[in-house]
């Protein structure tokens, strides 16, 4: 009975990611195939496959920061805060892995942003061009199911804000964001917590909320803090996102240009040619080597390849040609837990035991091999990804992009290695009633 249910749930899985896999307006005979677009409330996700701008191309922008009416010590850092509100923006159009680095060379201020596979490029160099807007918001009049419409704004904008900065809160250590504001900003918001008094407080940027604070109680004098749970980094990142609104620095487009694949079409033909032929072979290798044993691995891999490209759909991963070659890297590996598998099993028929007995054998003591050298795997790729950006670690999106589809491989392999491939076994023995040796 357990058997049966799990290979239904096999089956299905299958038959998911084959949906989820199909390409669009794939036609068979008469029959036309499409993936579909997911559609939940507000979340929608197309199921195209994204792709990098080695694999597809994009559009290049080059701006220039005019820096004219800030401070020349607080330059950089009202750089490093217009690239942040870029890559906010970017996030919000919905651009997969762009790739946004300041260059300062003299007295120029630059920002350079490429974005894969834009396809209305003149929308997304209208959303970045833009200078950033902070702004101030309470609801003057109480009411008690407050909607967004029942915002006002108050008068207080970024050119009120002089500066934010990180600070530490005295009692119990932890990170806190000041405020400090202008002489008239100082009155304004003066105004503001008077009235609001145990009340929230609205600080927007380009119109997204960025925090709403609670009033403890008036500020008079102008220096404010906002305190929470916020780790060092979350305010680090916050304190940018304000300083941008605090230092509304003009941005403006010098260069924007329609880029090529990187790669070139006949490069991207030949690197999926060579890693086809690769796989060609592992499935061969498999196949005479171990027998029918190896044909249920190979189609253990083939389940493998479907859920995986599932999943790249679904998350989106934008595939790049280091993305691929984590991908490819990741069938190698699941390639190994088999043979692993296999030698065990074989090990066991020679001493005697029969094909079940040496099925479950094999499996248990391959997998204390295979999940150490899948961990080890898993922890080089955490390190690869840097997910908390740790500065003495890589940031390239290049290496992030190979060593996040290598953990997405590794994690599904072990799924169809030790689940698919193993219940599949079980399966084809049941069928063939083979207990004895």
């Amino acid at each position: 009975m357990k058997l049966r249910r799990n290979i239904f749930l096999i089956i299905l899985l299958t038959a998911a990611a084959l949906v989820i896999d199909a390409p669009k307006n794939l036609k068979i005979g008469n029959f036309t195939l499409s993936s579909p677009t997911i559609s939940i409330g507000n979340f929608k996700r197309d199921l195209n496959i994204k792709q990098g701008l080695d694999l597809r191309g994009g559009t290049e922008v080059t701006l220039v920061a005019d820096m004219k009416d800030v401070a020349e010590g607080d330059r950089t850092d009202a750089l490093d805060s217009a690239k942040e509100i870029i890559s906010r923006r970017v996030d919000m159009y919905g651009v997969a892995e762009p790739t946004i680095k300041t260059v300062i060379s003299n007295d120029t201020y630059r920002i350079l942003v490429a974005l894969p596979g834009v396809s209305n490029p003149d929308e997304a160099l209208s959303l970045i061009g833009q200078t950033a807007s902070l702004d101030f918001y309470d609801m003057p009049v109480a009411t008690d199911s407050p909607t967004y419409a029942d915002l006002k704004p108050t008068g207080l904008t970024g050119k009120d804000l002089k500066k934010s900065a990180v600070t530490f809160n005295s009692q119990d250590g932890k990170p806190e964001i000041s405020l400090q504001f202008t002489p008239e900003g100082a009155k304004k918001f003066g105004e503001i917590t008077t009235r609001n008094i145990g009340k929230t407080v609205w600080i927007m940027l380009d119109g997204q909320i960025l925090t709403a604070p609670v009033v403890q109680q008036a500020i008079m004098d102008g220096n404010a803090v906002i305190n929470g749970t916020y780790t060092i980094e979350e305010a680090k990142n916050m304190v940018i996102t304000l300083n941008a609104g605090a230092l509304p620095v003009p941005i403006e487009i010098i260069k924007q240009q329609n880029i090529a694949p990187t790669l070139g079409a006949e490069s991207i033909k030949k690197s999926l040619t060579a890693g086809s032929v690769g796989l060609g072979l592992v499935a061969l290798f498999m196949i005479l080597n171990y027998g029918y044993l190896g044909f249920i691995a190979v189609v253990g891999l083939v389940i493998y390849g479907l859920l995986t490209l599932a999943v790249y759909k679904l998350v989106p991963i934008t595939l790049t040609l280091p993305g691929l070659a984590g991908f490819i890297l990741s069938i190698g590996m699941a390639v190994d837990s088999n043979i692993l598998i296999f030698e065990r099993m074989k090990e066991e028929r020679r001493k005697g035991n029969d094909f079940i007995g040496s099925m479950e054998l094999g499996f248990g003591k391959a997998w204390d091999a295979i999940k150490d050298a899948n961990i080890a795997t898993l922890i080089t790729t955490f390190v690869l990804f840097n997910p908390f950006d740790w500065n003495f670690l890589n940031s390239s999106g290049m290496v992030r992009g190979f060593a996040l589809t290598l953990f997405l491989g590794i994690a599904i392999s072990l799924f169809t290695g030790i689940f698919v491939t193993r219940n599949l076994l079980r399966a084809l023995t049941v069928k063939k009633g083979e207990h004895g040796k």
